[in-house]
């Protein structure tokens, strides 16, 4: 297994402790942005990476950099002047501060290094703006893990031990890696030999090669922040003469705004004019709809809930409206972002479109709530963050509980029937128990659970920790389930409870949900295009199922699913999918509190090769 906080490793999208590094960068790229709008300053920010330009390309994209020097993708020649261009429009455009991000490994086209120092002289000679330079250092490599990154090394030791146990004394040794959402298991020489590959590339100045090598997840984040940085002037962008309209549907979740400016980005490099609809449904029926541009959107990445506001309200009571509006500001295409809301609101426009030819548009739902229980994606934009919240209070009362000795806490989360935030939640938390709502339990699991926790208390460790989804169970709320365990622990722990609540919604943006905000919104905006523009010309109406998509990540693919595909995998009276992936993980939850539990192992990966990948 791989732990590197440059994931700098050839063959996995990410090793374990770059999550965590991400975090540690974000919050002081956050604190910064602060500071320097309030003096109008220039920063200079440098991160690690000697070899490899992950976290400066990847912070770049969370907080919408202005300038990113990467080791294997260096500015081109005359890339000084080109610079001082760029920050200064951004001045022009009431722009207060410009971020600059440096990797410590930054070379130009000739491989000289380029120092965070360099740039900063450059910008005072040349623009005479008050610059600072702060170096991140070994800050990155301190602080709790993330979330993410517990779960991550959670699951990839668990694959490591089955790859392990299935070895012959033939077996080529192994990395155990991550691909999408799936792990898998590549022969160790490979991506080896594929890492040594990118530096030789970028020792004989082969930069293409490079970013090539580094794989998939590397080069499309390239792509998307270039997109997403530099404008091109109006006159060089070809007009589609199309109206793409961005809506917010369901509960705040973080991420949503990292999406919207992506989206409105997206479109306008694609030629499209932006509308945004503010408050939901019921903003888009009472014509709440204005034009939103490029700079409209700076600096949304950062920031928590949703700026146009979103609401729970469903279109089928307004379609009447919705369709008048559609036709009033000629809507050519929607992009929804939203929770199950989101989802049902399609089905209910999709079903809509022969009585209204208004809704014969493409439609494009991303997926974005805390809950994740969207069906056709294994992860929803905001759910990272609300479970580095719930991980990080578990580990505060953990640390309470660790003082006062002999006590159980419960903790309810959120999510509506879904339980991944009290499953994934407990697996980050180190819980011993996370009651949910689609692993039915009763009286006699809540009592082996109260008996464990009391052998628990015999040994060092005394305390416990229980998470509850809250829905999991009509009657036995977390109310009751203190009251037994308060009874039935009587001399041997005391309890506590303590419900999450909406502190869940909120919050700034952690960097993967910025980042899959930012990249999947990104790919939807471009499945937009390519529909639009082979109906150009045609004045062709789009009336089949593929042109009404939920777009997600399924095991190792982003894919668009049309929802009509998707009602069948859906259990619409509890709001959930049908099958979800992370109920593969909850024994590995139960082993881990020293519970005898079988792992499933029928889906763990075979020997595969490292494919390269072609940009």
């Amino acid at each position: 297994m791989v732990g590197s906080i440059d994931n700098d490793f050839c063959g996995t999208d990410m090793t374990i402790g770059t999550d965590s590094a991400l975090h540690r960068i974000i919050e002081v790229i956050d604190a910064i942005m602060t500071t320097a709008q309030s003096h109008q300053r220039t920063f200079v920010l440098e991160v690690m990476g000697r070899h490899c330009g992950y976290l400066a390309l990847v912070s770049a994209l969370a907080c919408g950099a202005d300038w990113v020097f990467l080791p294997e993708s260096p500015p081109e020649d005359g890339w000084e002047e080109q610079m001082c261009v760029k920050l200064s429009e951004n001045r022009a455009r009431k722009k207060r501060l410009n971020i600059i991000i440096v990797a410590e490994g930054a070379i130009d086209t000739q491989n000289k290094p380029i120092t965070s120092e360099k740039i900063k002289e450059l910008v005072v000679t040349q623009l005479g703006y008050d610059t600072r330079v702060t170096i991140l250092g070994h800050v990155q490599r301190g602080g709790t893990p993330s979330a993410f990154d517990r779960i991550l090394a959670s699951r990839m030791g668990v694959e490591a031990v089955i790859a392990l146990l299935e070895a012959t004394p033939d077996t080529p040794a192994c990395v155990v890696s991550l691909n999408g959402n799936h792990a898998v298991r590549l022969p160790l020489m490979e991506c080896v030999q594929m890492t040594q590959d990118v530096q030789k590339a970028m020792d004989e100045r082969r930069f293409q090669d490079a970013v090539r090598l580094r794989g998939r997840s590397f080069a499309g984040n390239l792509n998307t922040y270039k997109r997403l940085a530099i404008k091109l002037p109006d006159d060089q962008i070809p007009k589609t003469n199309c109206n793409v309209a961005v809506i917010n549907v369901g509960a705040p979740a973080a991420g949503m705004n990292a999406a919207v400016r992506s989206a409105v980005r997206v479109g306008i490099a694609d030629g499209h004019r932006m509308l945004a609809i503010y408050d939901g449904f019921d903003g888009f029926a009472k014509g709440q709809i204005k034009e939103i541009g490029w700079t409209d959107v700076g600096g949304w990445t950062g920031q928590g809930g949703s700026i146009l506001g979103t609401k729970r309200v469903l279109p089928g009571k307004y379609l009447e409206e919705i369709a008048t509006q559609m036709r009033a500001h000629s809507i050519n295409a929607l992009l929804i972002i939203g929770g199950f809301e989101a989802y049902l609101g399609l089905l209910e426009l999709s079903a809509a479109r022969e009585k209204h030819e208004e809704f014969c548009v493409p439609m494009v739902m991303v997926p974005a709530t805390v809950s994740n229980n969207v069906p056709g994606s294994d992860f929803s934009i905001g759910a990272d963050t609300a479970l580095n919240t719930i991980t990080d209070t578990c580990d505060r009362i953990k640390q309470s509980a660790s003082g006062t000795k002999r006590r159980v806490f419960i903790i309810e989360t959120m999510g509506g029937y879904c339980g991944y935030l009290a499953n994934m939640g407990g697996l980050a938390a180190g819980a011993d128990a996370a009651y949910i709502f689609e692993e039915p339990f009763d009286i006699r699991d809540l009592q082996s659970n109260v008996e464990h926790l009391t052998e628990k208390m015999k040994t060092t460790i005394q305390r416990g920790l229980v998470l509850r989804n809250e829905s999991c169970s009509e009657n036995y709320t977390t109310d009751f389930i203190y009251q037994l365990y308060s009874e039935e622990g009587k001399g041997v722990f005391d309890c506590r409870k303590n419900v999450l609540g909406h502190m869940q919604q909120g919050g700034a943006p952690s960097p993967f949900d910025r980042n899959f905000g930012t990249k999947i919104s990104a790919r939807a905006m471009e499945w937009i295009t390519a529909k639009l523009k082979e109906a150009r010309g045609r004045g062709k109406k789009f009336t089949t199922d593929d042109s009404v998509c939920v777009l997600g990540i399924s095991k190792r693919n982003v894919i668009f699913q049309p929802v009509a595909e998707l009602k069948k995998q859906t259990d619409f009276e509890h709001r959930i999918p049908k099958e979800q992936w992370w109920l593969k993980l909850r024994p590995l939850m139960k082993i881990l509190a020293k519970y005898k539990a079988s792992y499933d192992v029928s889906d763990s990966g075979q020997l595969e090769h490292v494919q390269p990948w072609s940009v």
